[in-house]
C-alpha cells in the first residue's frame, strides 16, 4: 500500500504553544513543508499565516504535494462571518484543502441550525473555489451519539445542497490534537469512533485525524474506510517506525 498518499503531514503549533521562539517555529514549519515535497506526500497541512509560504516552497520545488490549512482553530467557536474570512485570506494564497472547525459546543448547546448554516456557508465557499473541505468535529468532546448526529448532520447539510460529484471533496474530520482530555483518554481518531464517522458520513469521506502514530495504524484506518490520516508523525509512518508524537 503507498501510504504516503493519505497522508496530510500536520504541524500546527504557535511558537508560544511548542515553547520555542517565533523564528525556531518558523524553522519548524520550513522542515514540514521540505518533508512533505521529499517525501511526496499526500498534502501538508500548516497554519493559514503559512500557506502563502508553503505554495511557493513547493511550486520552487515542482511538486504535487497539496496545501491545507485550518479555519477557526482549535475551537471552532467564532462566527460564521470570522471563519468565511479566515478561508477566503487562505484561498487567496492558493491554499488547496480548508479543514474547518465545526462549532461543536453550539451543537452540544441544542443550536443545531447555527452549526447547518455554517457548514452549508463554508462549504459552499470552498467547493466554489474549487477546494477539497473538510469539517473537524472534534470527536474527543462527544459521547458517540453526538459523533453519529454530527457525523450525519455534515452529511445531510451536503446531500441536500450540492451535488454528487461534490461529495468526495466534503470531508468529516475526526479532531484537531488540540483538544484536552481527562486521565490521558485519546484525543484523536480511535477506530471505535472511526467506525460512527464511516457509518454515518457515507457518502461523504472520513479523515482520522490525531493518533495515528505507526505504518500499522495507518493501514487498519485506511483498511476501515478513511481517504486521509492528519499526522505529525507521516515521515515515521511511511518508514514503517512508531512515533511517539503527540499527534
Amino acid at each position: 500500500m503507498n501510504i504516503k498518499q493519505y497522508l496530510d503531514s500536520t504541524y500546527l503549533k504557535t511558537a508560544e504553544q511548542a515553547g520555542i521562539s517565533v523564528k525556531k517555529n518558523k524553522e519548524v514549519v520550513v522542515a514540514t513543508i521540505n518533508e512533505a515535497i521529499e517525501n511526496n506526500f499526500k498534502l501538508v497541512m500548516i497554519r493559514p499565516e503559512f500557506v502563502k509560504l508553503a505554495k511557493e516552497m513547493i511550486t520552487q520545488a515542482g511538486s504535487k504535494v497539496t496545501i491545507g490549512t485550518v479555519i477557526d482553530f482549535p475551537l471552532g467557536a467564532n462566527s460564521l462571518e470570522f471563519k468565511l474570512s479566515e478561508a477566503n485570506k487562505a484561498i487567496k494564497d492558493n491554499v488547496d484543502d480548508l479543514d474547518f472547525v465545526l462549532d461543536y459546543e453550539a451543537f452540544k448547546r441544542g443550536e443545531v441550525d447555527l452549526v447547518k448554516h455554517q457548514v452549508l456557508e463554508c462549504t459552499k465557499l470552498g467547493l466554489q473555489h474549487h477546494k477539497i473541505v473538510k469539517w473537524i468535529i472534534e470527536v474527543a468532546a462527544l459521547t458517540e451519539a453526538q459523533i453519529m448526529q454530527l457525523s450525519a448532520l455534515v452529511k445531510n447539510v451536503v446531500v441536500a445542497n450540492f451535488k454528487e460529484n461534490e461529495y468526495e471533496n466534503v470531508f468529516v474530520k475526526s479532531s484537531t490534537g488540540f483538544y484536552k482530555t481527562e486521565e490521558g483518554k485519546p484525543n484523536g481518531a480511535t477506530v471505535p469512533s472511526i467506525k460512527i464517522m464511516l457509518e454515518n458520513a457515507c457518502p461523504l469521506p472520513v479523515k482520522a485525524a490525531g493518533g495515528v502514530r505507526s505504518y500499522e495504524e495507518a493501514v487498519e484506518m485506511v483498511k476501515l474506510g478513511v481517504k486521509r490520516i492528519g499526522t505529525s508523525s507521516a515521515k515515521a509512518i511511511a518508514n514503517g517506525e512508531v512515533s511517539q508524537s503527540d499527534y
